[in-house]
């Protein structure tokens, strides 16, 4: 009880630490972790499996937000496919010129060991991608939903990668999987029949761990990834978005154990963190590649570059293939200590360019070429609103009966801008005027057509920081019109007034 404490302290204290001087707290948890290994305490039993169960949480919510359609893009697969092979080539490329040294670590690795790294580090770090866009309500933006399509095929491939490590094909009942899809359909309606209740939470939980983790990792596959496919299959039920958020905090506490645990890896030495910071140096350019790809498939600046810096970190999946790769004498165990810390290193460094990416996507867009809206991507266009007499950024449900008062009771023309496509499309068949359109993006505010016939702007998105970010967009444009914010505390509407 003694070491829980003392581990819950310093996870609290860094992560506060972290907090204040305007860095995200995981930042913190990671530090923690190393600090508390430095300090000689033992990691703590079962804090493994808390960190499993807070990805399959994770991927668990990812399946019940998204549409398992987006993976068939082209702008999805054949980017993240094409940005395996070419990162993975670039730093294997590296690591055999710096092995030219002879120094360390790299001294004895072998060019199939060095293949092996490479192609660990050519993933993004699904855990930190996903809170990056949920912390800024991105995750149902265009660059969010590209982001979070290109992490899954990367998984997939990553089930590919441990089954053929392994040497053990998955077991034949594996075939049994595919019962899970009319199985759904029962699971749905019991989904729909829930109060709002405790069962709520126990009922996702049970399932993501249940036939999502413990079944396809009783078959001989990823149980992160039974995870995600139970999410797939439920997404389709309307409440799927209500028992994502009741699932939350669970989901974040756990996750918590999941930084944590990467300290407890390996204290590395002076030369293994070298070699890390040298791995780092790879960082930028792989998200340069994620930005090139992804202009190449017609998507504007500004979705390739939100995009690409938020999938520019190192992914935990290079700690599995490094433990894989042990076992099976691929690599050196202390590869197991270098990857770590790279990864620790590449979060940071994410961490401090997702707070920046406004600036990052000003400097793209004055040096790259113009682009020709024609040859943009269809749902990447931009987008012309007039006569609007009023907007609605957010169409949930406040944002609905929001609508709906405006026109009924004040006869005012509203347009209402939603992030989600399907949600869009589904609010336009039932007569609403309803857009696609990132409330964060700043283009978004350029491109609405005669602002100043807009007298009314309703910030009606779940999320503060969304509708803060709004606000603040709206400002910088000189909006002369009145501007009405949801928020849920008294420190938010004051931060909104002020």
């Amino acid at each position: 009880m003694t070491d829980l404490s003392l581990v819950l302290l310093a996870a609290l204290a860094a992560g506060l630490v972290c907090a204040a001087i305007r860095l995200p707290p995981l930042v913190g948890f990671l530090a923690a972790g190393f600090a508390l290994n430095a300090a000689g305490v033992d990691e703590l039993e079962g804090l493994e499996t808390l960190a499993d169960l807070g990805v399959a949480l994770l991927l668990f919510g990812i399946g019940l937000k998204l549409d398992v359609r987006i993976l068939g893009r082209r702008e999805v697969w054949l980017t993240s496919v094409a940005h395996l092979g070419a990162s993975t080539a670039l730093a294997w490329a590296y690591l055999g010129v710096i092995a030219l040294v002879g120094a360390g670590l790299l001294a004895d690795t072998d060019w199939r060991s060095l293949l092996v790294v490479a192609f660990a580090l050519s993933f993004s770090s699904t855990v930190l991608v996903v809170k990056a866009l949920e912390e800024s309500g991105s995750a149902q933006s265009r660059f969010g939903v590209t982001a979070l399509g290109i992490l899954i095929i990367q998984d997939i491939a990553a089930v590919i990668f441990l089954t053929a490590a392994k040497g053990s094909p998955p077991s034949p009942w594996a075939v049994l999987l595919v019962l899970l899809v009319p199985a759904a359909l029962v699971v749905r309606r019991v989904l729909a029949w829930i109060d709002h209740g405790e069962l709520l939470p126990l009922f996702g939980l049970a399932l993501a761990l249940g036939p999502g983790y413990a079944l396809f990792e009783a078959v001989g596959l990823k149980g992160d990834l039974g995870a995600l496919v139970i999410g797939l299959l439920l997404a389709p039920e309307p409440r799927s978005a209500e028992l994502a958020k009741t699932l939350f905090s669970v989901k974040e506490l756990l996750l918590v154990g999941f930084f944590l645990s990467i300290g407890f890896t390996g204290l590395p030495s002076g030369g293994d963190l070298a070699l890390a910071a040298l791995l780092v140096v790879l960082v930028p350019l792989k998200s340069w590649g994620f930005a090139l790809l992804l202009r190449l498939q017609g998507m504007r600046h500004r979705t390739s570059v939100k995009a690409a810096t938020v999938l520019g970190n190192y992914s935990e999946f290079a700690l599995i293939v490094a433990a894989v790769g042990a076992s099976s004498d691929l690599i050196d165990e202390q590869w197991l200590v270098v990857l770590a810390t790279s990864v620790a290193f590449s979060f940071l460094l994410s961490a401090l360019l997702n707070g920046r990416t406004e600036s990052l996507v000003t400097v793209a867009e004055k040096r790259w070429p113009t682009q020709d809206s024609d040859r943009l991507h269809p749902d990447d266009r931009p987008i012309d609103v007039a006569h609007a007499d009023a907007v609605v950024l957010g169409m949930g449900r406040v944002g609905c009966a929001t609508y709906h008062q405006l026109t009924t009771e004040y006869g005012l023309h509203v347009i209402g801008i939603e992030s989600g496509e399907d949600r869009a499309a589904e609010l336009r068949a039932e007569g609403m005027d309803v857009i696609v359109g990132d409330a964060m993006d700043p283009d978004l505010y350029h491109r609405l057509t005669r602002t100043n016939e807009i007298d009314l702007a309703v910030l009606a998105m779940p999320f503060h920081g969304a509708n803060l970010t709004a606000m603040r967009l709206l400002e910088g444009r000189d909006f002369a019109g009145t501007v009405v914010a949801v928020a849920q505390y008294d420190d938010e509407a004051t931060e909104m007034r002020t």
